[in-house]
This record gives structure tokens, sequence and C-alpha cells, in this order.
């Protein structure tokens, strides 16, 4: 980061500060608790095979669809690796203040999302729980890094788009989970994924009006750059695949539904408070979207033409359907 950066993020950092305990106070009126333990049927639950010598898992166990399966183990371990999470955001913004409260805030929020689908995943059988324990301390021991070190600017507007990512993410693993259990708590979830995002995205926006060459050029390479925080986790690229397939995410709702709804939202292509480096990445940005639709555009019919092939053979494909 040059010295010029670094400074407007100081900057930033002490001018949002105002910014940032409005929103806190906004979230928490609207914020509505809830408790992980009421969304888990709890009676359903059974030991398992080891110390306590219960039932073996088995494949037949679960009720889940095989791609909520893998949907979930993905949500999960991604919800899984909180503190890094933590420890990233808490470096780019600093714990003093609004800044300190609302990331432990959001960090004691965020805690309950694995909280409940680990729960939900063990007393219901839903997953192998060998498999999900294994790939948790893999996924944990590889840790998160962000690539926007000690950025604040970069940091936030990647969160924008990721919690609303994650919101989308969650909300379509319940619908397609054939468990109306799964289906409301993935939809519990999922709100607060969207209170999140309104947190950060409403920081951001008031960071464009201060500094909106910094704040343009941290949008554009956040979108240009864009990978999920779990996208180094073992078995990601196979199980991305067919969740995209599934219709759950894919990159047409990724552009459709995350990222062009935030753009709208700071105004991004009508500003005209931009210039220099702001005005160049507002013309990376552009020619990104334009050419990330069309492979959008070749990814879906690729998709038809797949499900086309299972149905042939008399296989019944499994996404969802609007």
């Amino acid at each position: 980061m040059s010295e010029e950066s670094a400074a407007i993020q100081a900057r930033l950092i002490r001018d949002l500060e105002p910014v940032v305990a409005v929103e806190l106070e906004r979230h928490l009126s609207v914020q509505k608790n809830w408790y992980p333990h009421e969304y888990v049927p709890w009676s359903e639950g059974r030991d398992y095979a080891g110390p306590l010598n219960g039932d073996a898992w088995e494949a037949k166990d679960s009720r889940l669809t095989p791609v909520a399966q893998d949907s979930l183990i993905l949500n999960l371990l991604t919800e899984d690796n909180l503190p890094s999470y933590h420890t990233e955001i808490a470096i780019s913004m600093g714990r003093d203040g609004a800044w300190g409260n609302w990331i432990e805030r959001w960090t004691a929020e965020e805690a309950r999302h694995a909280i409940v689908i680990r729960d939900y995943l063990m007393a219901t059988r839903g997953v192998d729980p060998y498999v999900l324990e294994d790939l948790r301390m893999a996924h944990m021991s590889l840790g998160y890094q962000t690539p926007y070190e000690n950025d604040m600017l970069h940091t936030i507007a990647y969160v924008s788009f990721q919690e609303l990512a994650t919101r989308i993410s969650h909300r379509n693993t319940g619908k397609l989970s054939d468990d109306p259990i799964a289906e409301g708590m993935m939809q519990r979830v999922a709100l607060d994924e969207n209170l999140h995002m309104l947190f950060y995205r409403n920081t951001l926006s008031a960071a464009l009006d201060m500094e909106p060459n910094a704040a343009m050029r941290a949008i554009a390479d956040v979108v240009t750059n864009f990978d999920m925080p779990g996208a180094n986790m073992p078995g990601f690229g196979r199980k991305a695949v067919q969740i995209a397939l599934a219709g759950i995410y894919d990159l047409q709702q990724h552009l459709d539904d995350v990222v062009a709804p935030v753009l709208r939202a700071w105004n991004v292509f009508e500003r005209t408070d931009l210039s220099g480096d702001g005005l160049k990445a507002r013309e990376e940005l552009s020619a990104f979207m334009d050419a990330t639709y069309k492979t959008a555009a070749t990814f879906n019919d690729k998709r038809e033409v797949h499900f086309e092939r299972q149905i042939a053979r008399g296989i019944q494909p499994i996404r969802i359907t609007n």
C-alpha cells in the first residue's frame, strides 16, 4: 500500500467512525435475537459409533439431497473459519470505538450459523460426521488470509458482496434440501447475512462520498477478483460446480442478485465525482461486467444441454426451479 493510500485509509477509519456508530445502532434496532437450539430436531438424534457404542453413520441415514449435503458442508466449513475472518477484519478496521463494537457483535452473530448448521447435521445424520470433521480440520488448518491485508476499503467492499452471496447460497441450499426443517433454519441464517450486508454496504456508501476514487478502485478490484472465502477448502471446486449446476449459486446469480444490486445502491455508474484512477477503475468494472455476463450465458447454455442429456438417460436433475 502506498503512503497516499495508507493516509486515505487512516483518515477514512477516523471519519467513518460516526457512520459506523449509526449503522451499528440501526442494526441492533432491527436484528432479532434467535437461538440455534430452537431450530434443531433434537428428538431425531441418536448416539454415533465410538466411545458411546452407538450406530455408525450410513448414507441412507441422510434425508438431504446429495447437492444439499455438498452445499451444507461447504457453507458450514466456511462459517467454521470465523476466527480467521475476525482476525482479518479486526486488523483492517481496528478494534477501537464503534469499529470494535461492530466487529465483536458481527462475530458473535456469525458464530450462531456454524452452531446451528452443525447441530442440525449431527442430530439428523445429514452428512458423514467423520468426513465433516476431517474437512473442518483440513480447512481451518489452512486458515484464511485476505488478499487485501490491512486495507479497510477493500475489506468492506469485499464483505458487502460476500455477505449477500452467502445469504443467497444459504437460502437456496434450504430450498433444495428437501427438508422443511433445514429450509427454515437456512432462511433464519440468511436473514442475518442480509443485515450484515446492509451494514457494510451502507458504510462503503459513505466512504464513496468521502473518497470516491479510492473507494471505486477498491470496488473494481474486489469485483474483478472475487472469490468466496471457502475457495481454498479441500474439494471446493467439485462442490462449487454441483452447486452451480443445481442453481444454488451460479455466475448469473452472482451478477444479477449480488454484484448488480450493490453497485446500483452505490450509484456506481451514474456518479459524477470520479476522476483519474476512479474513472479508470469504473471503466475496468464495466468491461468486466460485460465480459462476465457473456461467460454466464455460456454456462447457462451448457447447463441446459447437461440436463437434457440427464433426462434422456432417465435421470431427474436436482435443481432449483423458479
